[in-house]
């Protein structure tokens, strides 16, 4: 079992947040000590004295330990528009991020950090999800949002993940579209093509019953 992970999805809006709370109440019901990390976000509301993003307040919520919430997310930036664009003039620090990744570690079993986004969307000017997980040196999980189209997208993450040099653990089916035409053809299509382990299917759901959705995950040593 790998100390952390880097969840990416296909696109936004397509289960990352799903995907990573699940496999954390996975894990934490093996016992291990697991907390969540979203480096950076945009569409954050003010609350309590700073930014916050929804997503990254569910990992603190959920975490094993009671963290900071600047420690879960660094870079919180208020318009809800890639981050690149929300940033404005704040400059997003490599180093800021790698230190707080740290920090989490040394108090966690496993570390699960969600991206912003897709693969290769912008987490700064500079810079972006790859980047990232490349730095953090973290084997990827890849959510893939399944609806009309999800097939391209995710063949195409799966082969920039592997020529971003690295390695793609698995991959969770989340169903965003309950209505999806003959969803197991494309299921099936998938996990064919795809040289990593399925994961899990996370079934469509209103609202989220995250140990429910763990039990819908086949976690391997």
């Amino acid at each position: 079992m790998s100390s952390g992970f880097f969840i990416t999805g296909t696109d936004t809006n397509v289960g990352k947040t799903w995907s990573t709370l699940a496999l954390m109440r996975a894990l934490q019901m093996r016992g291990l000590v697991v907390n969540g990390m979203k480096p950076v976000a945009a569409g954050c509301e003010w609350q309590q004295g700073g930014w916050k993003n929804a997503d990254a307040l569910l990992l603190q919520q959920y975490a094993s330990r009671a963290l900071d919430y600047r420690r879960i997310n660094p870079y919180a930036f208020q318009l809800p528009v890639s981050p690149h664009i929300a940033c404005g003039d704040t400059e997003v620090k490599l180093d800021v991020i790698l230190n707080d990744f740290r920090f989490l570690k040394a108090r966690s079993d496993c570390v699960l950090v969600e991206g912003a986004g897709g693969w290769f969307s912008p987490l700064c000017r500079e810079w972006d999800n790859a980047y990232l997980a490349k730095a953090l040196q973290l084997p990827v999980i890849l959510a893939v949002g399944m609806r009309l189209g999800c097939i391209n997208h995710a063949r195409l993450t799966n082969q920039a993940i592997r020529r971003s040099g690295c390695t793609l653990a698995g991959w969770v089916a989340v169903r965003i579209d309950k209505d999806m035409p003959e969803f197991q053809a494309n299921l099936d299509f998938l996990r064919a093509g795809i040289e990593a382990p399925l994961i899990g299917v996370l079934p469509y759901m209103p609202h989220p019953d995250f140990a429910y959705l763990a039990s819908r995950l086949i976690i391997r040593n």
